[in-house]
């Protein structure tokens, strides 16, 4: 797999990811100033696919929000921390979608283990009033996806046409430290992305349509893992070939090194025609 590394200086003056780039910031920020006891601990209730609410959760989801609006580059929002899709006000509207989980392994909190936050973008492709259907695109649609890696060191890994770029946030320009295997998919991939191998987390009996959501956590990683040349599938399908049908959905997922994902589909398919 073919990955660049850079400085995140390096960004550049895309307007649209100016907003990803304070995002992730802030997100710094944030989890250095606030009260310990503010940030720790569940919320009190549940998301709409069903996962414990973190009081971080809450709080990263309003900085997304809110840093993707003032962007002015955004009509549609979608988060996994909302039921349904948020339409951004007139006066801010821009041409993209965005779909985001705002911070991914929150259960691993409390224990200070790697967390993160997903996003993938597609352009708008009707002359109508912004919509939720605006977000029901194929995953092929995307324009740019990604995620930024918050732990030891914070790192932005973003998928564009051109392939995958690395951004090190060092605003210090401190040797950034190493991070070991994690349990939350944004650690996952970013060791598989680096390191190789692969990562899954397919189908089975308690969830027989996958766990992971596919508009903020399938497609954005399986965008960024085709990109630096490796593969995404379902088992079936390309994830990236799925035409989604709520913006919730789910899909299982399997991506990584193109020979370690090529091995296991031949795995499948022989025991599948048994």
């Amino acid at each position: 797999m073919r990955m660049q590394v850079c400085s995140l200086a390096s960004l550049g003056g895309l307007r649209i990811w100016r907003c990803h780039e304070l995002g992730c910031g802030s997100q710094i920020q944030l989890g250095s100033c606030i009260s310990v006891a503010v940030v720790y601990g569940i919320a009190g209730s549940t998301n709409v696919t069903g996962d414990q609410v973190k009081k971080l959760d809450v709080l990263s989801n309003d900085l997304v929000i809110n840093v993707l609006k003032s962007s002015f580059a955004t009509c549609v929002l979608v988060s996994e921390e909302d039921k349904n899709a948020i339409i951004v006000e007139p006066e801010k509207r821009g041409k993209y979608v965005v779909c985001f989980d705002p911070l991914d392994g929150s259960s691993n909190i409390d224990c200070l283990v790697s967390i993160g936050t997903i996003f993938g973008i597609y352009r708008k492709n009707s002359t109508d009033e912004p919509s939720e259907k605006d977000a029901l695109q194929p995953g092929r649609n995307l324009v740019a996806a990604g995620y930024a890696l918050y732990g030891s060191a914070t790192m932005l890994v973003l998928a564009m046409v051109n392939g995958v770029n690395c951004f090190m946030l060092d605003p210090d320009n401190s040797a950034p430290y190493g991070a070991r295997y994690v349990g939350s998919m944004v650690a996952d991939v970013h060791r598989t992305l680096v390191y190789g191998g692969i990562f899954m987390y397919p189908a089975n009996k308690k969830s027989p349509k996958g766990k992971l959501r596919l508009l903020y956590e399938c497609n954005p990683m399986a965008y960024v893992m085709e990109k630096a040349g490796g593969l995404a599938t379902t088992g079936k399908e390309a994830v990236l070939d799925i035409v989604p049908t709520d913006i919730h959905q789910r899909a299982p997922i399997i991506l990584g090194s193109p020979e370690d994902v090529t091995e296991l589909l031949e795995i499948y398919q022989k025991h599948a025609a048994k």
